[in-house]
């Protein structure tokens, strides 16, 4: 087979080599052409000579290409795969930062919340520019591939404005599910069976089989409980399963943002997580883990390089869904994920427009979903105040209309639950000028956004929030490396 995958934002060097390698699992692909595209000129030097180095070492006829020309690299190309961040770690810095002054204690910030509604307002018209180039010069019939956040947001614009042929992927059903499988004892999470249905992020458990015998909630909670490692740095997914009888498959610091009920007041945070990883509820954890990853990256390059030169190891292949989805499309061999496409049914009680994640089959044919699924009223409620959220926050960055954000962010549970309709309507005005020149939809609203900051009455604080960290040093990480190499 010979066809050409584009990667735009393929200097998410990380990222981008896992989605490499794991295409090349496939015996078939080793004809095919990468083109790499990104506004980096350095970070495309960068990951083109990993992918080079792994092509060589192979001994595969796997062509490679890097331009900052994203048109170039999409022409012809059969499969867009997106894993972009618009504003990089400086405009993800100010998603954190500025709710905080307000108090929103966001650990992420990346989906709604403050900080993933504006991460939509700075992504939604490049992705629309995307599509635009799709349309214009890739395959006819390309399929645009997105991993990136706010996943929701973007998979919407680019399925309903954008009108190119675009699924969604993410990886947090397979983490949950491997998490459940473990705490049940199994010897491998392929005996776990499942259904998982909702929203990006806000997915849902409700039918689980463990080599064909049902698991009912009681099970769960006891299994979850008695984990040693688990039981303490999932409280609050364990909480919210006590409560809706069904666990989410997002992370304990992630869910925490997603509903108003446990990041409300910062005496209460320390109740709910846990300061043993980022991922577990830390303000800020992600920015502060970002960064770090950026800064070790930098530093210890050449010793990337010099993993690439080994071989590609089959068994290693990961889950993330991009590679099985085009073997499956390619070759007709079936694959079943989780999927993040227009509801049109799907799930029975969300809204039709909605971008829901749920399961489908992957053939030659195209991505099929299982429809009829219905959820628990309670999963389906939470997940409803999202999907408002998302829905508002797509029309305001198609229309550069600063009420209508304003209002989704007024909207979303956790700013519900901490702000006021003031301090939201002088938070929006000031992340807005502040990130403006990302935000070129908003450019007109930018000039009276700073006349009613210079005149505001509102007080904000300047607040770390409840459990920040510092960023650590290349010193402190190699450090904790060695330890950790000790240890084991």
């Amino acid at each position: 087979m010979s066809f050409k995958i584009a990667i735009i934002g393929a200097g998410s060097v990380g990222f981008t080599k896992k989605l490499f390698t794991d295409i090349l699992c496939v015996p078939e692909f080793k004809d095919i052409e990468f083109a790499l595209t990104d506004v980096s000129e350095h970070n495309l030097a960068m990951i083109k000579a990993i992918l080079d180095r792994i092509v060589e070492a192979n001994k595969l006829p796997t062509k490679v290409t890097a331009t900052t020309n994203r048109r170039e690299a999409l022409e012809g190309a059969r499969y867009i795969i997106s894993c972009v961040r618009v504003g990089g770690l400086e405009a993800y810095a100010d998603d954190i930062r500025i709710p905080l002054k307000y108090g929103i204690d966001q650990c992420v910030g990346d989906t709604i919340c403050a900080g993933g509604i504006l991460y939509g307002q700075r992504n939604i018209p490049v992705i629309l520019d995307f599509c635009k180039d799709i349309r214009e010069v890739a395959a006819t019939g390309a399929k645009f591939l997105n991993y990136a956040n706010p996943m929701a947001m973007n998979t919407w614009a680019a399925i309903e404005y954008g009108k190119v042929d675009t699924v969604g992927l993410c990886h947090g059903v397979q983490h949950g599910a491997e998490q459940i499988a473990q705490v049940l004892g199994a010897k491998s999470p392929k005996e776990l069976d499942y259904v998982c249905s909702g929203i990006n992020h806000q997915t849902w458990f409700i039918e689980l089989r463990l080599n064909g015998r049902p698991i009912g909630k009681d099970e769960l909670i006891s299994a979850f409980e008695a984990h040693p490692v688990y039981s303490k740095q999932e409280k609050l997914r364990i909480d919210v399963l006590k409560r809706f009888g069904v666990y989410s498959t997002e992370s304990n610091g992630h869910l925490s943002e997603y509903l108003p009920w446990y990041r409300k007041r910062p005496d209460e945070i320390a109740r709910w997580i846990d300061m043993s990883d980022w991922i577990h509820g830390e303000t800020g954890g992600y920015l502060r883990y970002s960064t770090e990853t950026r800064n070790w990256f930098e530093t210890e390059y050449p010793q990337f390089l010099e993993a690439a030169s080994k071989p590609i190891d089959l068994a290693k292949r990961s889950n993330e869904h991009a590679s099985h989805i085009l073997e499956a499309l390619e070759t007709n061999r079936v694959y079943r994920g989780h999927f993040n496409v227009k509801n049109n049914g799907v799930i029975t009680n969300l809204p039709q427009d909605a971008i829901i994640e749920s399961p489908g089959f992957v053939d030659r044919f195209g991505i099929n979903m299982a429809a009829g699924i219905t959820l628990p009223e309670a999963c389906a409620a939470t997940c409803m105040a999202s999907i408002n959220v998302q829905r508002m926050s797509v029309h305001a960055a198609i229309a550069g209309d600063i009420d209508l954000l304003k209002l989704a962010v007024l909207h979303d549970p956790l700013v519900g639950a901490v702000s006021t309709p003031e301090e939201v309507w002088q938070m929006v005005d000031e992340m807005v000028v502040a990130q403006a020149q990302w935000l070129p939809q908003y450019a007109h609203a930018v000039p009276a956004a700073k006349e009613r900051l210079s005149k505001s009455k509102v007080k904000t604080r300047e607040w770390a929030g409840a459990a920040r960290r510092s960023v650590r040093s290349i010193e402190e990480l190699r450090a904790e490396k060695a330890a950790l190499k000790q240890a084991g």
